[in-house]
């Protein structure tokens, strides 16, 4: 680990070991840690592209818009794989399954960022389950854990609010959500931020910058599950897909700045 890096902020009262980080140092993305989040639904979404994100060579992890003939397109890394993210191939309704590159479950989760100043995204750190949904099970089946968002529709400058959610039995009908929960982010020296997640068995116990912001004993998640760090540009989720009129306004580069993610098992005394 470079020793540049801050430190993590962790839960006290708990001893704690590191099992799995990317600092992103160096220039180039780790491809044994991530894969490009590329479909939603079993579909091409036409917005996310492998292109949107690099490394400055100062540990820090760049996630850019980029504008190509009036359309915004943006990068979302992922550890694993939804199934309900597999497109068809052929006459078969769902490709083959990919091999996960990280799966865990349970301990702390944490993301040191910066969150970019103009509104017309969305970024996050989440956890996500390979199989949300594919039974009336949560606890076996997965809960997807936003451990930050935030969103360009607050009423205030995007990069001083975030919020936690929890989303379980899929995405349709039978969809259950623990609520948005917005939490006011305090200045920092350097305007990066820690965010984290504590997972046990007993439920979520959400953290920025060392203070607790969320409890949560809604449906919990006992399986195990991937890391997702992600930007998305507003406006192509429906039907008339087109940029939202802040992308139109936005100036660039404004990028969302990623410093580390970290994940810790939880050590018995």
């Amino acid at each position: 680990m470079n020793l540049n890096h801050a430190e993590s902020i962790l839960p006290k009262g708990k001893k704690w070991k590191l099992v799995w980080h990317d600092e992103f140092d160096g220039t180039e993305l780790d491809l044994s840690k991530w894969s490009f989040r590329r479909h939603l639904l079993h579909r091409r979404f036409e917005t996310y592209t492998d292109r949107a994100v690099w490394l400055d060579g100062n540990s820090i992890a760049h996630f850019q818009v980029l504008e190509k003939d009036g359309h915004y397109f943006s990068s979302q890394l992922q550890t694993g794989e939804n199934y309900l993210d597999r497109p068809g191939e052929g006459e078969w309704p769902v490709a083959p399954f990919s091999a996960p590159k990280f799966l865990h479950k349970y301990g702390y989760y944490e993301c040191r960022c910066k969150l970019p100043v103009q509104t017309g995204r969305w970024c996050a750190f989440w956890l996500q389950s390979p199989v949300i949904g594919s039974s009336p099970c949560p606890e076996k089946s997965g809960v997807e854990i936003d451990v930050m968002e935030t969103f360009s529709d607050y009423n205030v400058i995007s990069n001083t609010v975030i919020s936690h959610n929890t989303h379980w039995n899929g995405y349709g009908a039978d969809h259950c959500s623990g609520g948005l929960h917005a939490y006011r982010l305090k200045p920092s020296a350097d305007g990066f931020h820690h965010f984290g997640v504590d997972w046990s068995r007993s439920g979520y116990v959400f953290y920025v910058d060392g203070e607790v912001s969320w409890i949560s004993d809604d449906p919990v998640s006992d399986t195990e599950q991937f890391l997702v760090i992600s930007t998305e540009c507003d406006g192509y989720r429906g039907k008339d897909a087109k940029p939202a009129e802040a992308l139109k306004q936005i100036r660039l580069p404004d990028d969302f700045l990623v410093d580390f993610i970290r994940v810790y098992d939880e050590v018995p005394e």
